[in-house]
């Protein structure tokens, strides 16, 4: 997880024009013999990939964004919707609730996490270690997933307390005997056996020590033909598979791929994750590629295993493939990453996540109409302090977030808008200063690398007209290029759009230039804020949301 790169920082200027944007009609995809990397283009890093039945399952991390540990489904390895989170809060301290500018989770939370299915219990079993202290365990109940191939009718997911161990980078198995196990370290790989319920550890023990000391994490363990095997990341290149009789070892290495051209330009090598198999015996490997501005986001590749058990990556022309063909015919499907949300409820779709914990006595579902309202629930100037942000990823190589706000509430020292969050930031919204309500494009938000302080809290770069005070209907947009530009000093750029009507649209201020670092972890995402900088009390709805491929 820590890769050690050296970027640059950019920064954005000023413009104005107009736009008109094209229908939003959707259309069917149709399915094809093939399929091309990457899989999802979406932040969804160390994942964690497994199948029952029918069904695959992909777990991945989320750092200080709430709910935590997001859970995608899918049918082909290749469509993937989100339909769970394993952690629904991060009560793992006062700093994931943002009450102080100077008590923050920046950075911290949810890393590398693991999760998979108990079949002789029924339950879902989630394990991570927060802040390389304590392994948090989280469990719901599989509804017969089992029984089901593999379809889950709900998911409710309960908090069983922590195991005092932290399990870095941890990787879940549950053998034959329903013995479960979790691989786990960095250098030193660990292998520890839990008790049968799952609550405490039995044994831990050292089986494989890194040559010369290397760095080597996110461990994968599995069986298959009797064989036991650990999957290792060194990162940010390579993927290193551990094989042996025993799940103590002794265990072999070898490479199985050793910085290898992925399938985008500007992005990093395919590495980490894990592999999973078909109903039909065919296994794949799932890994992701470092894709900043855009985060890290999951290619798939066909596996072969060789006479005497080690797996293979099937490569094309050496490289790994942009396509290859599809894993999986079937007629289920799941919804597309595009979509209008007008949040009627009863709770968030899964797509959202907040910026650290929401105060959930400031926020609410307005009703049969649609929409929920946003009360400002922070008194402060700075962004990057303020409670119930909510968030979205951006869908690659480019889309645009458009949010349909009521603004007709808010109050006087009032900011909300649509913003493009990252610890480079810069948004587009609403000053509220006595009864005049100002458009404004503000960039220049950051937050300090390594202690992720707030280094400033922005500058207003444009101001468009003043909004009528009663405006029920304004809509926000932010298009963003995440197109990879990963170790280069291309600058993608981002966009801030206004409409009072929902068809003409505005520019405001110039592009702003996103980064490529990788130190904050997470790509820029979309998302939509309300805050107060004198008083709490006002408040806005936030009607609807539309993700859009551009």
């Amino acid at each position: 997880m820590r890769h050690l790169y050296s970027l640059f920082l950019a920064s954005a200027a000023l413009l104005f024009t107009v736009r008109a944007f094209p229908s939003t009609t959707p259309t069917l995809e149709l399915r094809a013999d093939t399929f091309e990397n990457p899989v999802l283009w979406q932040d969804h890093p160390d994942l964690d990939v497994f199948r029952i039945g029918d069904v695959y399952y992909y777990s991945s991390s989320s750092f200080a964004f709430s709910p935590g540990a997001p859970l995608l489904k899918s049918y082909d390895l290749v469509h993937w919707t989100p339909v769970s989170h394993s952690v629904p809060r991060l009560n793992f301290g006062d700093k994931y609730d943002l009450l102080t500018s100077s008590s923050r989770a920046y950075v911290k939370g949810i890393w590398a996490s693991t999760l998979r299915y108990r079949k002789s219990s029924d339950t879902f079993i989630w394990l991570g270690c927060i802040e390389s202290g304590q392994t948090y365990v989280w469990t719901a109940d599989g509804t017969n997933a089992a029984k089901n191939n593999g379809e889950v009718s709900n998911w409710t997911w309960k908090s069983k307390g922590t195991l005092p161990r932290c399990y870095y980078d941890s990787g879940l198995f549950i053998d034959d005997d329903d013995t479960m196990y979790v691989a786990y370290g960095s250098k030193e790989i660990m292998v520890a056996q839990l008790n049968a319920a799952g609550t405490a550890e039995v044994k831990s023990q050292q089986v494989y020590a890194s040559p010369d000391g290397a760095y080597i994490e996110g461990s994968r363990m599995y069986k298959i033909n009797g064989t036991y095997y650990i999957f290792v990341t060194k990162p940010a290149d390579d993927e290193w598979v551990l094989k042996s009789s025993s799940p103590w070892g002794p265990y072999e290495r070898r490479i199985l791929v050793d910085s290898i051209a992925g399938p985008l330009s500007n992005a990093g090598n395919s590495h980490q994750g894990g592999i999973v198999d078909t109903k039909d015996g065919k296994w794949y490997y799932v890994a992701f590629m470092d894709a900043y501005p855009g985060g890290r986001i999951p290619v798939v590749a066909p596996l072969t295993w060789t006479q005497d058990g080690w797996p293979e990556v099937t490569r094309v022309n050496g490289e790994w493939g942009k396509t290859y063909p599809l894993p999986v015919r079937t007629d289920k499907t799941v919804p597309p990453p595009t979509n209008i949300d007008t949040f009627m409820g009863p709770s968030l779709s899964h797509e959202w996540e907040w910026n650290h914990n929401p105060d959930n006595s400031k926020w609410k579902f307005v009703g049969s109409s649609g929409g929920i309202q946003l009360q400002t629930a922070t008194i402060t100037t700075d962004l990057f302090s303020a409670r119930n942000t909510l968030t979205h990823r951006i869908l690659g190589p480019k889309s645009s977030g458009t949010f349909r706000i009521d603004i007709s509430k808010m109050a006087s020292g009032d900011r909300a808008g649509a913003v493009l969050f990252r610890d480079v930031a810069a948004y587009i919204g609403i000053h509220k200063e006595g009864a005049v309500s100002t458009l404004v494009m503000v960039n220049n938000l950051n937050l300090t690398m390594s202690t992720w302080a707030t280094s400033s809290s922005g500058k207003v770069a444009a101001s468009g007209p003043t909004v009528a005070a009663g405006t029920t209907d304004l809509w926000l947009r932010v298009e963003a290029d995440i197109t990879p530009a990963f170790g280069t000093s291309t600058a993608r750029k981002a966009t801030f759009w206004y409409s009072l009507d929902g068809k003409k649209f505005s520019q405001l201020g110039d592009p702003f230039s996103l980064t490529n670092t990788w130190q904050f972890f997470t790509g820029y995402r979309f998302g939509v804020f309300n805050f107060a900088t004198k008083a709490l009390g006002g408040q806005v709805a936030v009607k609807s949301f539309q993700l859009q491929k551009l």
